[in-house]
């Protein structure tokens, strides 16, 4: 379905002359109706009665089940969301800029819809060659994405820094995946679990290869995933990045990559309880290794940050610290919390995004007309005052920012709480101890935001609204609408982040349904 609309849009893009093009704005519209149909055909593929233990596709390659299925449906949604929440700008006087406009756009979407395929196809590996060139696929879309802004410099930095280090762990995960084929002559996964559980037939020198070449996919996903201390390339990349691209690098290669280190965790562990004779016991203590240092890190480091996108990277690894513990503790108990987990980053993450990208279209009345790009919101000072000029935007953050840091009755909470009981019922008392600790410390720089969007007077004066009128050059005007899609998803989020206690079992009864189905597959 999204390969063939990929097909169709750049047709699309091909025939449209000059004259006839397609409202910019329609496109995106276009695109995200496309990925909400492909989560309704994901949907309808749940009434399949054998997909409960899975079905095998193209020869082995993709392995179709009831949790990716759902997750895969929760991809489509996000994506659509995202897409869907790029503004309407119209530049009047000026057909060279809306000629740029245009053609950002355009690849904006395909990007965007190149990127959820990949990431769809990732989630349903289950073959080594087909693991690779989902990454690969969602990887380079992602690698476009910051350098569509071709007159920025600090873009197309940070779309070469993505591109090298992003490259450096597919190399990893390669260099994986060949030990792990030249020591069991197999690609596929589920053969390889089968291989690794006849453990008495394995000699020291295949079990060593097999357990190296595991260990070095999985410092591969965490590089991916800007997991500590594989992190440097985070936070410059996040910062250098337009808002509406590093919405997307903090949520859609995480989600992906996340369910498929999930997945072979889990499946390793299970096809063989007694890992220490074959050296995989060390993945175990490699994420738990990594899980305390992006808790650390995330929330030392995020302490002395200056400007929102650089602290919101801090942040997210962080919270990358709580998922990777949920991961390495490995019970039903941890994997629902680890589903939770990943469920409500994503929403909050989100919801915060989106709020930031309204406040910067709101904000800086005064567009770089020259460039072609809105300008976004960078430092923390920027938001001072917010609350006494734009009260609902503000209390909006707010609120996801205390959900961020774990503040009851908010969503967020019950996340962070679910995965420190999932640790202590599991004996990881140090573990837990640390978690409650970051999670303290990192609240005052949530609360620090919180201060100056409520306590402190505005240097900017009051908000002139949506429309933006009158550019630096003072001839030319700029009409930027915040569509009305866009404000009813930031509505939906903050909402369900605020009155999610009051009904919650929705939600944890699936989570609790996708852990237990992982195990008794």
């Amino acid at each position: 379905m999204l390969f063939i609309s990929i097909l169709i849009l750049i047709m699309v893009m091909a025939i449209s002359s000059l004259k006839t093009k397609i409202p910019p704005i329609l496109f995106q519209r276009m695109s995200s109706i496309i990925l909400i149909y492909a989560g309704a055909l994901s949907l309808n593929a749940l009434y399949i009665q054998s997909i409960g233990s899975g079905i095998g596709i193209y020869s082995g390659l993709f392995h179709v089940t009831f949790i990716s299925q759902l997750l895969e449906i929760f991809i489509y949604i996000i994506g659509a969301a995202i897409l869907i929440a790029r503004p309407n700008v119209t530049y009047l006087n000026n057909s060279l800029i809306l000629e740029n406009n245009y053609k950002n756009t355009i690849e904006y979407s395909l990007i965007i819809i190149f990127s959820t395929l990949g990431a769809s196809l990732l989630i349903s590996s289950s073959n080594l060659i087909s693991m690779y060139l989902s990454i690969e696929l969602q990887s380079f879309a992602v690698y476009i994405l910051p350098t569509l802004y071709k007159d920025s410099e600090l873009a197309t930095n940070a779309g070469l820094k993505y591109f090298l280090l992003g490259s450096l762990a597919s190399c990893l995960i390669l260099l994986g995946s060949g030990l792990i084929y030249t020591y069991t002559g197999l690609t596929n996964l589920e053969s390889i679990y089968n291989f690794i559980s006849v453990t008495e037939y394995l000699n020291n020198n295949i079990s060593q290869g097999i357990a190296l070449g595991f260990i070095i996919i999985f410092i591969g996903f965490l590089l991916k995933i800007s997991a500590a201390p594989l992190h440097n390339w985070a936070p410059d990349v996040y910062d250098e990045s337009p808002t509406i691209v590093t919405i997307w690098l903090t949520i859609m290669p995480k989600i992906s990559i996340l369910i498929l280190i999930l997945e072979m965790f889990t499946q390793i562990t299970l096809v063989n309880p007694v890992l220490e004779s074959l050296g995989l016991n060390t993945l175990k203590y490699l994420l738990l290794i990594s899980s305390l240092f992006s808790l650390i890190i995330g929330t030392v480091v995020g302490l002395t940050q200056i400007k929102i996108k650089r602290l919101l990277a801090y942040s997210t690894i962080s919270h990358i610290g709580f998922i990777l513990l949920a991961l390495s503790i490995n019970s039903v108990q941890s994997i629902d919390s680890f589903i939770f987990y990943i469920l409500q980053y994503t929403l909050t993450n989100l919801n915060t995004f989106l709020i930031i990208i309204a406040i910067g279209y709101i904000l800086n009345n005064n567009i770089l007309i020259n460039k072609g790009s809105e300008k976004d919101i960078n430092y923390i000072s920027e938001l001072k005052g917010l609350f006494f000029s734009n009260p609902i935007l503000s209390i909006s953050l707010t609120i996801c920012l205390l959900s961020m840091a774990g503040t009851p009755p908010f969503l967020g909470f019950f996340s962070k709480q679910f995965v420190l009981y999932s640790a202590i019922q599991s004996g990881y008392y140090f573990m837990s101890i640390a978690g409650i600790l970051v999670s303290i410390i990192s609240a005052s720089y949530y609360l620090r935001i919180i201060r100056i969007l409520h306590t402190e007077n505005s240097v900017l004066g009051k908000v002139p609204g949506f429309i933006l009128n009158k550019s630096s050059k003072g001839s030319e005007n700029t009409k930027i609408e915040i569509s009305n899609i866009h404000s009813l998803i930031i509505s939906i989020l903050t909402l369900f982040i605020l009155f999610f206690i009051f009904k919650p079992s929705i939600l944890l009864k699936s989570t609790q349904l996708l852990s237990l189905s992982l195990f008794l597959n």
